[in-house]
């Protein structure tokens, strides 16, 4: 397939992106701090805390309830999670034969840990297409919003932050990409996703939004696609989408 698109990398956020894992960390971060008396419903958690570090949702939350979370609370979570992932995580649907028809340089900038990055690539089988370009936030100082995690993406694949595109779909991540001077294309396919994400990943700069991987395809692999340019929705009937 020719690819002449004006950037030299993709760096493609993690969890929601390549793999349908925010229902099910949300799921479990709601149930569990629901258990210890911090009330959080499925949806505020998807709402609150999308797209940020354990960490930032850690300090977040003792901020918020005046008290620190008990000190093996990260670790039931996180086993829980992991469990979760032997028996239902998947990757996102036509997100596979993208990145084999996808040419151009790409990379991973997740706000997961490296083990639970790697885990969640391994049994979706999508490790091969980035090893060993996977990038934690536990690698920089400042995760998402900030714009630490892509810049240190940027410079470790030896690309300029003008000419990459960052694929997200959580707010803080379309912000993080903003800040670090990239083009940023808002991605729904994600289970979590509602109605009316796109239009909020827009307002918080998002380029565009692809609201499945065959459009998120259209939209890298043209020609027509320039960064910092401002786009609407694809249309996803319209081979051409970029408007």
């Amino acid at each position: 397939m020719n690819q002449q698109a004006s950037y030299e990398l993709v760096i493609f956020d993690c969890d929601g992106v390549l793999i349908d894992s925010e229902t099910l960390a949300s799921r479990i971060d709601a149930e569990e701090l629901t258990r210890i008396g911090y009330p959080m419903s499925y949806s505020d958690v998807i709402l609150r805390f999308t797209g940020l570090s354990s960490a930032t949702m850690r300090k977040m939350i003792e901020e918020d309830w005046g008290r620190p979370l008990p000190s093996d609370f990260d670790v039931i979570v996180q086993s829980r999670i992991k469990e979760s992932y032997q028996t239902e995580l998947q990757a996102i649907s036509g997100i596979d034969q993208l990145l084999h028809q996808l040419r151009l340089p790409r990379c991973v900038a997740s706000s997961s840990a490296p083990d639970k990055l790697r885990l969640g690539l391994e049994l979706t089988e999508l490790w091969a297409y980035f090893h060993p370009h996977v990038f934690s936030s536990a690698m920089v100082k400042a995760g998402k919003p900030a714009p630490d995690l892509f810049l240190f993406a940027a410079a470790q694949m030896g690309t300029k932050a003008a000419r990459c595109v960052v694929v997200e779909d959580s707010i803080a991540g379309v912000r993080a990409g903003v800040a670090a001077g990239m083009m940023v294309i808002g991605f729904t396919a994600g289970s979590h996703c509602h109605d009316d994400h796109g239009q909020r990943l827009l307002s918080a700069g998002a380029a565009v939004v692809a609201r499945s991987a065959e459009e998120l395809s259209v939209l890298l692999m043209t020609s027509e696609v320039q960064p910092n340019t401002k786009w609407q929705e694809a249309d996803p009937v319209a081979a051409g989408a970029v408007r």
